[in-house]
């Protein structure tokens, strides 16, 4: 498991893309975002015009670890794209529609790290390359409104549970990756 983290636009998809393709012909492609908009629809578009059109792609933000063990095949490295969008989505889907305000972040953390420690074990028992792709989101200031500090501690704590189990982690900075682990 190699984990590849950086600020916005610091080159971590096409990173992680070229390390694969150096390894691994075939690639399941893990994409996590969700469509929400014209403009989200336009930049998943865009990421897959992008990438090699013989890899396959898995759309979705739940239970990766059982898309890894159940959707890879023979010999397909997989890259996970991305992390951070993962936790938002989870902590969207968990707060089941209460207001922000309402929400105790808690509870909702133990589910996270829940899927977090299966995807790990996943990734962790895979014969092929896994690239998990996340932000770095703790090098700004803290944020003012409750739901984003909670967010950045929780993703924080995400990434670093990650970087524990990753045997690579890679720093993306202006394009340049730098090994940190």
């Amino acid at each position: 498991m190699i984990l590849i983290t950086g600020g916005a636009r610091s080159g971590k998809s096409a990173y992680a893309e070229r390390l694969i393709s150096e390894q691994c012909e075939q690639v399941l492609y893990i994409a996590t975002a969700q469509i929400t908009d014209d403009e989200m629809s336009a930049r998943v578009e865009r990421h897959k015009r992008e990438r090699p059109a013989h890899w396959r792609t898995w759309e979705g933000h739940r239970d990766l670890g059982a898309v890894i063990r159940q959707h890879r095949q023979y010999q397909e490295g997989v890259i996970l794209e991305c992390i951070t969008t993962l936790v938002a989505n989870l902590l969207f889907d968990l707060s089941e529609g209460k207001s922000f305000d309402e929400i105790d972040f808690a509870p909702l953390e133990v589910l996270i790290h829940h899927q977090l420690d299966d995807l790990i074990n996943a990734c962790l028992m895979c014969p092929a390359p896994v690239y998990l792709v996340t932000n770095e989101v703790g090098m700004g200031i803290t944020p003012v409104n409750r739901l984003a500090r909670h967010f950045v501690d929780i993703a924080g704590r995400v990434n670093q549970k990650l970087a524990q189990a990753a045997e690579d982690v890679w720093m993306m900075v202006s394009g340049i990756g730098v090994r940190i682990k």
